[in-house]
Formats: C-alpha cells, sequence, structure tokens
C-alpha cells in the first residue's frame, strides 16, 4: 500500500517544517503552503490524498479554502490542526465537510491516528472537543453567526481586515471595488455592526482573520 499523499498549510514555517518531519516515515508530503490561495492553487496539480490545513491563515483562511477545496475536489481528505479550542469552530469545520479536526498541542499523538482514520473512510476528532462539537452539531440553531455570510462575503471580510484597501480587495477577487463595498455594507447591515472597526472585531473573534 502506497504512502498517502500529503499537503501541508500554516503559516508559520517552523510549524510546516515539523510536521514534515513527523510525517516523512509513513506520508510523502508533496506540498507546503503559508496561506489558503497558494493551496487552492497547488492542489489541484498535485492531487494529494489528505490536505492538513490550520483555520488561521491569510489572504483566504483555512475554513474558507475548505468550502472551495470540497467543492472542487471532493474526495480530497480535509484534517483541520489548530490552536483553536472551539467546540463551535469543530461543528462548522466538519459541516463544511472536513474529515478530521485536531489540535496542535495534540498533533504529535493524534495526527497519524487522524490520517489512518480517514484513510479508511472514517472521521476523526480530538476527544478534547468532541463532545460539545456534538452537541454543536445536533443543535441547527447553535451556528457560529459568521455562517450566516456567504463564501464572497467572508472573502472581503478577510481581506478588509487583513488592512487591503477596497481596490486592493477587487484586484484580488477579480470583482470592481463598488462591489468590494456593496459586501461590505450588505455584511454590515446583516450583522448589526455600525464601523469598519466594529466589522474588524468581529472578523478577529470568529477565527476569519488572525489577530
Amino acid at each position: 500500500m502506497r504512502a498517502p499523499r500529503v499537503v501541508l498549510a500554516d503559516d508559520h514555517l517552523l510549524i510546516l517544517d515539523a510536521f514534515e518531519k513527523l510525517l516523512e516515515p509513513e506520508c510523502e508530503v508533496v506540498g507546503k503552503v503559508t496561506d489558503g490561495r497558494a493551496l487552492l492553487d497547488i492542489v489541484p496539480d498535485l492531487n494529494p490524498d489528505v490536505v492538513i490545513l490550520d483555520i488561521s491563515m491569510p489572504n483566504l483562511n483555512g475554513l474558507a479554502a475548505a468550502r472551495k477545496l470540497r467543492e472542487s475536489l471532493p474526495k480530497v481528505k480535509l484534517i483541520f490542526v489548530t490552536v483553536h479550542e472551539d467546540p463551535d469552530l469543530a461543528a462548522e469545520a466538519f459541516r463544511i465537510g472536513a474529515s478530521g479536526f485536531l489540535l496542535k498541542s495534540s498533533a504529535a499523538s493524534e495526527l497519524f491516528q487522524a490520517i489512518k482514520a480517514v484513510m479508511q473512510g472514517q472521521s476523526y476528532a480530538t476527544p478534547r472537543i468532541t463532545d460539545g462539537m456534538v452537541k454543536a452539531l445536533q443543535d441547527p440553531g447553535r451556528r457560529r453567526p459568521s455562517e450566516i455570510l456567504t463564501s464572497r462575503q467572508r472573502e472581503v471580510l478577510q481581506l478588509l481586515s487583513e488592512g487591503y484597501s477596497m481596490k486592493q480587495v477587487g484586484g484580488i477577487l477579480k470583482i470592481t471595488p463598488r462591489t468590494v463595498a456593496f459586501h461590505k455594507y450588505r455584511m454590515m447591515e446583516q450583522l448589526g455592526i455600525e464601523t469598519s472597526a466594529e466589522l474588524v472585531r468581529f472578523a478577529v473573534k470568529q477565527h476569519i482573520v488572525m489577530a
């Protein structure tokens, strides 16, 4: 049986190197990237079995990148490895289509177990968040506020919160600045937010952008 082909995505180079060394005995690491957009660029050509990704990444966070990967490459297994010990975040990841969710603090002992499980068609969640995650998945009304936003709105929100101008955001997303402004003010209306600063605070609190 061949070794699983793995792509790693994390904004910290030290984490990428550590995960690569950890996985080398049993997996073939075929790619490493530091942001979500780069991940979307390389995955189609590399044809991995598993993508191991962080949630907090620049340009496009892990949840947003996962949504797009699930649409374009439904067979790829997605395992989130994050510092966020948040059952609601884990529930959102599985609703998107993740196969695994574990914490960086336990990755050394759980990552191989998670990869083995997802390669066998199973799901894996670290025991530290399982109970809360199951409750969140069973309660359809218990969703994170950011989940009411569209994928495009979340992309716009992340880039604006990272300090890009409306013109720059438009260039990255290949839309007009006027369309960027429409998305921004539509989000503020939906969320009951009145200022740009409040919008940034919302993005940080919802892990759409890094603090």
